[in-house]
């Protein structure tokens, strides 16, 4: 476990350099496609590295928002500001910040930078078709991305698709519909041309490529983390069932959150699956009831 916390840490830093990297390949290649040369490509380096860092700060609130969830107090919702509580005792971790998504997909997901600035959120439909057990047994797996430091890795590759994607788009655009500024004159090759032009499109397929890759492991990792804390890997055996009977595309969907919930929240499709960042639930349930004993 505290390798895993420790690997986490590593890999936001690297993530923040290839998010840094992906942007400058981007400059690169706008400097190509209008100028004919690099001129511009130090400058969004530049742009894109403050992004990064403001990314840091910002990007749990910026998640929350994009899901439509709201803050509630334990009046609003005893039942399940409780079980957070509990949960925060048993894990030693600080409260968090306690969301509900009003929307009838069962689903829940945790943000944040690191444990001191976390935030958990459950749907209404969640809380809805859960028992206790359930619903303590799937918000210990949120609360084990906030333990493993993976709702840092995970913001940072929420900014990392979003922004990528984002600046992509309005490339392409201005490429389609702007014309191409490149001075006449420019001595710059045909072939460096259509290289950049490849970098701007295949930039967010690379993002969201990423953003799997980190989100596939720590989804089982989370799932461990959630059978040691309540000691009922039953629970969260029978609650990813639950999901996986019960699902359905959430009403706000965006591929660059979809990383952060305990199932996919987007609706099913060819290229949903093919770049999914869960693991089968199938596969995550039959995990679960293979490592009983070791629980």
């Amino acid at each position: 476990m505290y390798s895993a916390i420790a690997a986490n840490k590593r890999n936001t830093i690297f993530i923040m350099v290839l998010f840094v990297g992906i942007i400058g390949a981007i400059g690169w290649a706008v400097s190509y496609v209008w100028y004919g040369n690099s001129s511009i490509a130090p400058y969004i380096l530049a742009v894109a590295a403050i992004y990064a860092f403001i990314q840091y700060f910002v990007a749990g609130k910026l998640a929350v928002a994009s899901t439509g969830a709201i803050e509630i107090e334990k009046s609003d919702n005893p039942r399940f500001y409780r079980i957070i509580e509990n949960l925060a005792i048993t894990t030693g971790i600080e409260m968090p910040k306690v969301y509900i998504i009003n929307d009838p997909a069962p689903n829940a997901f945790a943000t944040g930078r690191d444990p001191r600035h976390a935030i958990v959120a459950a749907t209404s439909g969640l809380l809805d078709i859960m028992d206790d057990s359930e619903l303590e047994a799937v918000m210990a797996h949120e609360m084990g991305h906030v333990q493993n430091y993976d709702i840092r890795v995970s913001m940072i590759a929420f900014g990392l698709v979003s922004a990528i994607g984002f600046l992509s788009d309005i490339v392409l655009r201005s490429m389609f519909f702007g014309g191409n500024r490149r001075n006449n004159d420019s001595n710059a090759s045909p072939v460096m041309l259509i290289i950049g032009i490849i970098v701007i499109i295949l930039a967010p397929i690379i993002a969201i490529i990423i953003q799997m890759a980190v989100s596939r492991q720590r989804e089982y990792l989370a799932d461990a983390t959630s059978a040691l804390t309540t000691r009922n890997p039953e629970a969260l055996e029978s609650a990813l069932t639950k999901l996986g009977q019960y699902g359905r595309p959430m009403k706000k969907q965006s591929t660059s959150t979809a990383h952060l919930f305990i199932s996919d929240p987007l609706k099913p499709g060819f290229f949903s699956k093919l770049f999914s960042t869960h693991p089968p639930l199938e596969d995550r349930i039959a995990r679960l009831h293979s490592n009983e004993n070791k629980f």
